[in-house]
Order: C-alpha cells, then structure tokens, then sequence
C-alpha cells in the first residue's frame, strides 16, 4: 500500500498550519484536497476549509475540560450491573439507539495527471429537510471524512491489487461529544490497474467487531452491484442495537443465493466491545506494553508508527482501554491524515497513529515516546524519554506481568480481553482504589469533597506513594475525582464491583493469619 503513495513536502509548522484552518486561504495553501475544478467560488473554498478547521477543533479541543456527559454506550451501560437474560424488547436492545447515523463512499477522482482527490460518491441516507446551519456543518464534517478515509494525502499509483482493510477513526466536536468512523478501503471491481474506494459508517456507537461485520456484508454486495447495498443498509438502519450478549436479526436479499439472515451480535462485556487487545500484544511485548501503559498513564505524547492503518487504530484504540475505569482525555487521532502531520507539534498529551513513511517528520520531536509497530522494525522505541520503566511501582509491575503470562497461547478476543482488562483494572485497583473513603459529604445530597492529601498518606507503600504523587497531577484522575464527587450516592460499576472483592479479599487474609 505505501508503495504506491509519494511522500509530500513537510508541512510549514504547527502554527502556521492552525492560521491556515482560521484565516482565508492564501495562494491555495490546501491544493492538495483542491476539487476537480481549476476555479472555485468562494462558497466551495470556505467549504473546503470547513473541513480543517472541523478536524482542526476534533484534535485540539479532543474531550478538553470535563468529561463528555453524553457518555458512550459501552461506558454507560458499564456502570451498571451486567444485564441479565431476558426477553423482553427493553432488554433485548441498547436504549432505542440504531446502528449508524450514515454511510459514505469515498472514491479517489482523477485530479490531474499524477494526484488524486479523495470525494464522496455515495451517501445513505440522504439529509433532506435540514436547516442551513445544519448543512454546513455537515458538510465539514463529510470533508473531514474524506481526509480520514484516505490520510495519505493525494498521490496514489492506480492498483491492480489490494488487500482491503479496516480501520476506525474518532470525530470529536467541540462541545465534547463523540462519533465513531468505521472505515473499510478496497479495490473496486473492474479491470486494470485503478485506486481504492472506501466505506466509512458514522455512528455514535463503539463496537469495532460489530461493524467489521456490517462491513464484510456490505463489501459481498458490493461486488455484485453498488444497488445492493442500499436494501441491506436500510434494513440494518430500522434495526434496534442490541444489548451486551444479544442479537439482532437482519434479513436481506442477494439474487442467486436468495434471503439471507445475518446475525449480529454484541459481546457481553460492552465497555471492551471496541477493542482487540491481541493487536497490541501482537506488536508488542508484554513488556513493551507496559512501558507504553506508564507513558499513556501519566499523560504523556505517543506517537505509534505502522504501515498498516488497521493496526494503528486497533494499537490506539487498546492502549485507551488499558487506562479503564479512566478515560484518556487529550487528543486522540488514531490515524493522523498527511495534511495534519504537524499536529506532532503540539506541546500537549496526544496519543497519535502515524504511517512509517511519515517517521521522519516525527523524529525531529524531543519529549515524546515513539513506538515503532512495524514487523520489520529494528527497534521497538525510536524515541524515549528514558524513565518509562521506573514510573510503576516495581511489585506491581511483576503482577501485572505474571498475570499476563497465564493467558493461554493462541488465544480467542474475548479471552484476552478479559485476561488484559483484569490485570490493568488490578493494578488500578491496589494503587488508587481506596479513593471512595476519601470523598466526604457534609450533607445528604450534597456533593462530594475529595481529600487528598489523606488519601496519599494512607497508601503504605513508597513505591506505590510515589506513583499515585505523579497520577494525582494528571488531568485523568482529575476528571475521575471531580465526577465522584458530583455522584450523591454510592458508586457502581465494573470498578468498584473490583475494589469490593478486592478488600473482601484483603480482609479473609488478615482473618486466617489471626
């Protein structure tokens, strides 16, 4: 695949790049996702540049100042007991949420001899009926799309062959909330060589499995005729999203195989359904991870580098979900389009996904922790700060890596989720999980008061002490504390269910010893 793309010129800078996105353009400064046509009005340029200054705000305002209250549905639903069996249509689905908002088809256009531009060809549904302002902001979320969907910028060689692959990418908007690019590039049908057309869902749910899936019907179709895809799209669209651990049915029509029922299920631990560890741990040592884990923890810049756009996503994706029951909260780019490279600038905490034929436009950084993802790689880090293996405690460090070790090899998704998830929300556990006895109500009603300094001087271990001193700074448990605290009444959750058990198990221990 990155044979077939020509390295562009390195971009004029962070600063200068923000301008562009702010201010009317200047001597065509983006030719580089220009439209076919030689002149543009005014209205198609500030269209255009709509796009950028969207994804402009996604990275630099990415979840800034507090949490987004219109949480996720894995995270939501995540904080409550896990959903028993049951029939009924109030269990059986998520919310009364649908699978998508709406799909696109990104094909590359012939913009002149040597580049082409990336441009939406098919959209379902269609936006009728919407106001002006809604239109415009659509539109600049669709360009921003486009960028996403082909990151490499605009010089493609026509392909004869190409492994399609998937990837996600995040849309987060100024105000705070989330939408979710599922993305899936493959080669058209037809004859001689030609570039790759994408599909990309946008939808405000987090299950990369499940849409991996939709995708794989979707691309079946495609090779019979584009006019396939619209029926099963519509029949997915007027499906309810299940619940953790159930199913949704959907019936759709091929000619010459006749009605196929398609079975989409969701996996019972929801707030894991987007990610795919064995990814991660696939690239990565055991070892490797953790050190990626203590840079993540303490809000540090990553920049991870691959040829592949679906492992960057997945890396990134998994690496988020490591910090569980917290939530990363910096900007987050998980494939980082060639136009925006110089976001590597930017002196604030990003976790970012880089193609390799970009690395040298991110070694010239200092302050950062450059992973190399590649097969080929000679070494893992290209770029460190150097104190990465003495951030955690050393005694937990060797838990979480025996309890890594007992995973079976090979081993399913949903094993190793579970094996990874427990051993880092472990850690989380014994470091920081007596914080609820630390947050104080003078009265009933009233919101919480977080003591910190008591809650550092009970942990008895230096180690651990001296860890949780640099954690309490971060912008992380910041949030986490402030929503404890704005909580009336006890907490719930898949982390204090853990932190119960845990001090249970502490509690039998000093029991028998007596």
């Amino acid at each position: 695949m990155s044979g077939a793309v020509v390295r562009r010129k390195k971009g004029r800078g962070l600063a200068n790049l923000r301008n562009r996105w702010s201010e009317p353009p200047k001597d065509n400064p983006i030719s580089d996702v220009a439209a076919e046509h030689a002149i543009r009005s005014d209205e198609d340029e500030d269209r255009r540049h709509g796009g950028l200054k969207r994804i402009s705000a996604m990275w630099s305002s990415f979840r800034r100042g507090k949490r987004d209250k219109g949480k996720d549905p894995e995270t939501t639903e995540a904080m409550g007991p896990m959903l028993v069996e049951n029939t009924s249509r109030q269990h059986r689905f998520g919310s009364g949420q649908y699978f998508f908002e709406y799909l696109v088809v990104v094909s590359l256009k012939t913009k002149d001899s040597t580049s082409y531009e990336p441009q939406i060809t098919y959209q379902f549904p269609k936006r009728d009926g919407m106001a002006r302002f809604q239109k415009e902001e659509e539109e600049k979320t669709l360009q921003a799309i486009t960028l996403f969907c082909f990151p490499e910028g605009i010089n493609w060689a026509p392909l004869t062959e190409y492994h399609s692959e998937t990837f996600s990418f995040v849309l987060t908007e100024i105000d705070g909330s989330r939408r979710n690019g599922y993305c899936r590039r493959l080669l058209p049908g037809g004859k001689g060589a030609r570039p790759p057309e994408a599909y990309c869902i946008i939808s405000s749910l987090a299950c990369f499995g499940l849409f991996s899936k939709i995708f794989d019907e979707v691309e079946k179709r495609r090779q019979i005729s584009m006019a396939m895809i619209y029926p099963f799209m519509q029949k997915l669209r007027e499906a309810p999203f299940p619940a953790p651990g159930h199913t949704v049915e959907i019936k759709s029509f091929i000619p010459e195989s006749g009605t196929e029922i398609i079975r989409l299920t969701r996996p019972l631990d929801s707030w894991l359904e987007h990610v795919n560890f064995n990814t991660l741990f696939g690239c990565l040592t055991d070892g490797e991870v953790l050190l990626v884990f203590a840079a993540a923890v303490l809000e540090r810049r990553i920049v991870f580098i691959a040829d592949e756009l679906g492992t960057l996503s997945q890396v990134i994706h998994a690496v988020a979900a490591l910090l569980y029951p917290f939530v990363w909260q910096h900007t987050m780019i998980s494939i980082v389009p060639e136009i925006l490279i110089d976001v590597v600038m930017a002196p604030t905490p990003y976790l970012l996904g880089v193609q390799k034929r970009l690395l040298d436009q991110v070694t010239d950084q200092s302050d950062l922790l450059v992973v190399d993802l590649s097969v080929d790689r000679k070494t893992t880090f290209i770029a460190s700060i150097g104190d990465e293996s003495s951030i955690l405690p050393p005694k937990l460090q060797a838990e979480i890596l025996e309890a890594l070790s007992k995973r079976q090899k090979p081993t399913t998704v949903e094993e190793m989720n579970r094996v990874v998830s427990e051993a880092f929300l472990l850690f989380f556990v014994k470091t920081v999980g007596h914080y609820g006895s630390y947050v104080k109500h003078r009265r009933a009603g009233e919101h919480g008061v977080f003591e910190k300094r008591s809650f550092y001087k009970a942990i008895d271990s230096k180690t651990t002490r001296h860890f949780v001193k640099k954690f309490l700074q971060t912008q992380t448990f910041d949030l986490f504390i402030q929503e404890v605290e704005q909580q009336p009444g006890p907490q719930q959750g898949i982390f204090h269910k853990k932190i119960l058990e845990y001090q249970e198990g502490k509690k039998k221990e000093k029991t028998k010893k007596r």
